[in-house]
């Protein structure tokens, strides 16, 4: 088995969050692995309608601080330091695989939701960043009923 030394666990914010690392701390705590937690906001500009609308910059601004708060009050929650806290802008695959070769990183772990339908041709963000990864991945399964 190869050693895991350097995790990362790559969170959208959602209800799923919370359980996807608390998977990845209880497994840090056993292998005595390093955990970075890294959120990725991935905004589109929308067309300005009217004067009223923030501009973009301002908007990502906003976006990427809120992101920075909940990824900090998620990872206080799981006993994780700040300072091992990331949020990046970017298209969501690619800054995941990115920061996994920049932190020279063992193992991602994130959550994968179950398809069905249609949706089962769409090139998910698991999908991507398995076949991407310079990594192992492992998937935690949320969003069951």
């Amino acid at each position: 088995m190869p050693e895991y030394r350097r995790i990362l666990v790559v969170v959208d914010l959602s209800e799923d969050s919370l359980p996807i690392g608390r998977r990845a701390q209880a497994l840090a705590t056993t292998l005595g692995a390093e955990i970075d937690m890294l959120h990725v906001v991935e905004y589109v500009p929308v067309e300005p309608m009217g004067e009223t609308l923030m501009p973009a910059v301002q908007i990502e601004d906003e976006l990427m601080g809120r992101a920075k708060q909940r990824l900090t009050a998620l990872a206080t929650q799981l006993g994780i330091p700040a300072t091992s806290c990331r949020v990046e802008a970017g298209n969501v695959k690619a800054e995941i695989v990115r920061i996994a070769r920049e932190r020279h990183t063992d193992l991602i772990i994130m959550g994968s939701r179950e398809r069905h339908g249609l949706s089962i041709l769409v090139n998910f963000t698991e999908d991507t960043v398995l076949h991407a990864a310079p990594c192992d991945v492992l998937a935690v399964r949320v969003g069951r009923t």
